[in-house]
């Protein structure tokens, strides 16, 4: 039997679909397992087989979420905690990185590529290499239990560097030098040509820098001892670590914590998408 080039083509793209819907099936399978459970009790989600229908919806899961197990309403604090270091580094980290990037790709210095491996090398070094050499720089500081303890040592990211200096090498640079004929200044025609230019990698590195912070566990853990400067996922940890959790409030933990995240992909998905796109063809 000849197999023709159509038909080769008409069985890859069905291979693909089903690896696919195969990948959504696994991603969005726990999701709904976290949606369905907020609202149910730990005697309906400890049933076998598993309903993924509530019987009737429980939202006393939701309050005993926000109150904690030992009755002292830190959810709302420590969830505001998260949004302030995770979008003050997010907005340092597009600031930082955009104008290192835009310097490093557009002006030609001595020594300029090695600055730049040099800024690459540390993405090899792995956090736990320098936690404690951090740690001990932020207790000589005094930065414990503080919000510039938990924001400082996150507000430039190496990657970020390089994800910006590898989409601004090929902007086009006829637009930077018209803009110097007519008088421009070097920082003028960043903030008002280069950088609103660069929207859809902004965006991806704004959702990036935001997540990562959002879900950073150990060294929140670390330098932050009071209830009141905890951040989210140690809010999180601590709910699941009582003795006396229900299943059921826990994940209406895990749903509330989650919100702000697909709040803000929600937002920016058509730039990230985007963002992503441009970013692999250009580094191709």
């Amino acid at each position: 039997m000849i197999v023709t080039e159509k038909q080769r083509l008409n069985w890859v793209t069905l291979l693909i679909w089903a690896i696919l819907i195969m990948v959504l099936i696994f991603t969005v399978t726990p999701l709904l397992f976290m949606l369905t459970s907020a609202f149910m009790t730990r005697s309906q989600i400890l049933r076998m087989p598993f309903s993924w229908i509530p019987e009737s919806l429980h939202w006393e899961n939701f309050v005993k979420a926000i109150k904690g197990n030992d009755g002292n309403w830190m959810f709302a604090r420590n969830l505001a905690n998260s949004l302030i270091v995770s979008s003050t580094v997010a907005v340092t980290t597009i600031l930082i990185a955009s104008i290192t990037g835009y310097g490093i790709a557009k002006f030609k210095f001595k020594g300029r590529n090695i600055i730049f491996m040099m800024i690459m090398a540390t993405m090899m070094i792995p956090f736990e290499a320098i936690m404690i050499p951090l740690y001990m720089v932020a207790t000589t500081l005094k930065l414990q239990d503080s919000y510039a303890g938990l924001i400082v040592p996150f507000l430039v990211s190496a990657f970020g560097v390089f994800q910006m200096r590898q989409y601004l090498t090929t902007f086009p640079s006829e637009y930077l030098d018209a803009a110097r004929v007519d008088g421009m200044g070097e920082f003028k025609i960043f903030w008002k040509i280069v950088f609103p230019n660069c929207a859809p990698v902004i965006a991806t590195l704004g959702i990036l820098s935001f997540r990562g912070q959002w879900d950073n566990l150990l060294w929140p853990l670390l330098v932050t001892q009071s209830e009141k400067m905890k951040t989210i996922p140690l809010y999180i940890s601590k709910f699941a670590e009582e003795k006396l959790t229900d299943e059921g409030a826990m994940m209406a933990v895990a749903l509330l914590a989650s919100i702000p995240m697909f709040l803000l992909f929600g937002f920016l998905s058509k730039y990230f998408i985007g963002g992503s796109a441009v970013f692999e063809s250009r580094k191709g």
